[in-house]
């Protein structure tokens, strides 16, 4: 490679790409999450900007794959108490689980603080550095480096120096239920997998980036077919979802009923689900059973659908 055609990475000043932090920053922030998620190993779904608690307006809040609620205060300059604070605050109000801090410049006395509520409380606090970069004379891009979070394994309940929170156990004993009574029936499509405490459980479907699984909410519950081979990949899951997409007739009149098809064009990954609203992990226990019945017989029926579509992929 000559030398002269190696690019050099040039910093932009934040505020000629997000000149105004509400409306300009937070608003891409939560149309795209996802680089959000990429470097903090959550998914994070569901957003929501400006969302109110009390007389306040949080920046962002939205959910992760554990049902947690997540609020996100974003500062486009040096971190400062004011900040912090509303932070602290937005975080008691919406009953929260997580907390997300993004600045321009994070100072040593809120690295501190932060690192100090990891360790002194059950919730999670993370501080991230946002910068705007370029190469030559290309587009600015966004890159985000988390500087303080919760230690590695904190969200495990083996080893772990917390208890789970309520919800997380409720979902750990939903799956645990739902994969036992599966197994019961003979059917080990999600045999090799370990309950956790999330609100997804999945296996491969036998194509690189295809995942079937179980998702579960308070009031409903789904199964779906995940389309996402990872990053600078939303091309390809595109054009697998599309490949779905055209033997739908067929798919849905194998499986029975209707679908919900999710291209998903603002995001990386595509979705096919069906959604059953007879109740989630909130229903009394007594009715589990009878909820895990119906998403079993839902992902076999699922499964079978979309099995010879899946087959003959070229991927």
């Amino acid at each position: 490679m000559e030398e002269g055609s190696i690019g050099r990475i040039e910093r932009v000043d934040l505020r000629e790409v997000w000149p105004r932090e509400a409306q300009d920053f937070t608003r891409w922030l939560g149309a795209n999450l996802d680089i959000l998620s990429e470097e903090l190993g959550i998914t994070l779904t569901d957003a929501e900007t400006e969302g109110t608690a009390g007389d306040f307006r949080v920046d962002v809040v939205a959910k992760d794959d554990a049902s947690r609620t997540i609020v996100i205060e974003n500062q486009l300059d040096r971190s400062n108490h004011d900040h912090l604070g509303k932070l602290l605050t937005y975080f008691a109000m919406m009953g929260a689980e997580v907390a997300i801090w993004i600045v321009s410049e994070a100072r040593p006395e809120h690295v501190s603080a932060v690192s100090w509520l990891n360790e002194n409380s059950s919730a999670d606090f993370f501080l991230l550095q946002v910068e705007a970069v370029r190469i030559g004379k290309s587009s600015p891009a966004p890159l985000l480096r988390r500087i303080v979070g919760p230690g590695p394994g904190t969200r495990e309940a083996s080893g772990d120096n917390r208890q789970l929170s309520e919800t997380e156990q409720l979902l750990k004993r939903f799956w645990t239920q739902l994969l036992r009574r599966a197994l019961d029936r003979g059917i080990r499509l999600h045999a090799g997998v370990s309950p956790g405490p999330r609100a997804y459980v999945g296996t491969g479907a036998g194509k690189s980036g295809l995942g079937v699984g179980y998702v579960v909410a308070r009031e409903w519950c789904q199964v779906e077919l995940y389309i996402d081979r990872g990053a600078n990949q939303a091309d390809a899951n595109k054009r697998i979802f599309d490949e779905f997409h055209a033997a739908r007739d067929q798919i849905e009149a194998d499986f029975g009923e209707s679908l919900i098809w999710e291209r998903l064009d603002d995001r990386r990954a595509c979705r096919i689900s069906y959604r059953m609203d007879i109740g989630g992990y909130r229903a009394p226990e007594s009715r589990w059973p009878e909820i895990h019945d119906a998403m079993i017989d839902a992902m076999v029926k699922f499964e079978k659908a979309l099995r010879p579509h899946i087959e003959e992929l070229d991927v």
